[in-house]
């Protein structure tokens, strides 16, 4: 499906060029009904596996959405024609499809499931700078297009006065609407769109910002945690795996003739045990068989190899220092010797 979206995403670029689509005009009909066809045989598996279910996916439900808009050109050439006027907007809006594509992303998911979250404080923080922007609107409009020479483009109703207070907010275009103002001679023009500037665009927008940054982050840590634990289920479903093959191999081993005098599998261990030999494979418990305990085995015995090293560089230097005692040890018999046959003589 993700690459039926992609081919048909590609197709629609290709239609953008007005050459391409005019000589294969019909090579993109087909298509459309090819991948239309597509995707309502996906709708019918979903819908058959899961008729009730289904609808309560948000993303099956924006499924059915896409399908219905994408069907909408169709219906209205067969309808009204080709020179249908508003025939352009239903073909425009079928770049929707490529919405498709989020349910197959995780990542995207957790993106869209954040911005949902922060539907409620985006919501505050909007009403909060539409009620800002409401009185500086008012305002402006008393202030500078009120007036016989003042500026009606910008402030002359309050439509245009909220479009310019818009614009201020996002910092475009702000020195030239502040140059009508100073060509007209306001006192208060400068102080009022740096005050509002400051108000609009550093606190409440900045605001938005940090409020979308930390939902985000909170999502990303959630999902995060549920890859971790996701990997977790899966080193236990291995593990599980591990054991029933063991409890297979068991099995089969209990249905030999050689194990049928024993009659459990505890009986049959203990019975092991008292025939082993240091060179005999040993039948060990199920925690001895896991991944992570493989993992701490490993390690373990490379540090014991570490330890092993360095003891034997310990006895290296003890041999080499007993050695040079014994060699020390004549000589100074030899010289005790010579000084007691020198007192005798005296």
């Amino acid at each position: 499906m993700i690459s039926v979206i992609s081919v048909n995403a590609l197709c629609m670029v290709l239609q953008t060029n007005y050459v391409i689509k005019y000589q294969l005009f019909l090579f993109f009909e087909i298509l459309e009904v090819l991948f239309m066809s597509i995707y309502c045989f996906e709708f019918g598996i979903k819908f058959y596996v899961d008729p009730i279910g289904y609808w309560k996916n948000g993303y099956n439900v924006l499924d059915v959405i896409i399908i219905i808009i994408l069907s909408l050109p169709f219906c209205l050439r067969k309808l009204f024609g080709r020179h249908y006027p508003y025939l352009n907007i239903a073909e425009g809006i079928q770049s929707l499809q490529i919405l498709k594509l989020i349910p197959y992303s995780r990542g995207i998911k957790t993106l869209i499931k954040a911005l949902g979250q922060t539907i409620t404080t985006v919501a505050s923080v909007m009403i909060l700078l539409f009620l800002l922007m409401f009185i500086f609107a008012i305002l402006g409009f008393c202030l500078f297009g009120s007036t016989d020479e003042g500026d009606v483009t910008n402030w002359g109703n309050l439509a245009s006065a909220f479009f310019t207070l818009f614009s201020l907010t996002t910092v475009d275009g702000w020195t030239s609407l502040q140059y009508e103002l100073d060509k007209r001679a306001f006192i208060l023009s400068r102080a009022f769109t740096i005050f509002f500037i400051l108000l609009g665009s550093f606190v409440f927008l900045s605001m938005f910002v940090g409020v979308m940054i930390i939902h985000t982050e909170d999502s990303m840590k959630k999902f995060e945690k549920e890859l971790e634990n996701e990997r977790h289920m899966s080193l236990i479903q291995e593990k599980q795996n591990i054991l029933k093959k063991q409890q297979e191999d068991v099995s089969k081993l209990m249905r030999k003739g050689t194990a049928s005098e024993f009659k459990s599998f505890s009986e049959m261990v203990e019975g092991f045990k008292k025939t082993l030999r240091h060179t005999d494979p040993m039948v060990l418990d199920d925690f001895c068989t896991t991944i992570p305990f493989i993992d701490i085995y490993l390690t373990t015995l490379d540090n014991q190899d570490n330890t092993i090293f360095k003891l034997q560089g310990l006895y290296y230097e003890m041999v080499n220092v007993l050695n040079q005692m014994l060699e020390d040890m004549p000589v100074k018999k030899h010289s005790v010797s010579s000084e007691r046959s020198e007192d005798y003589n005296l």
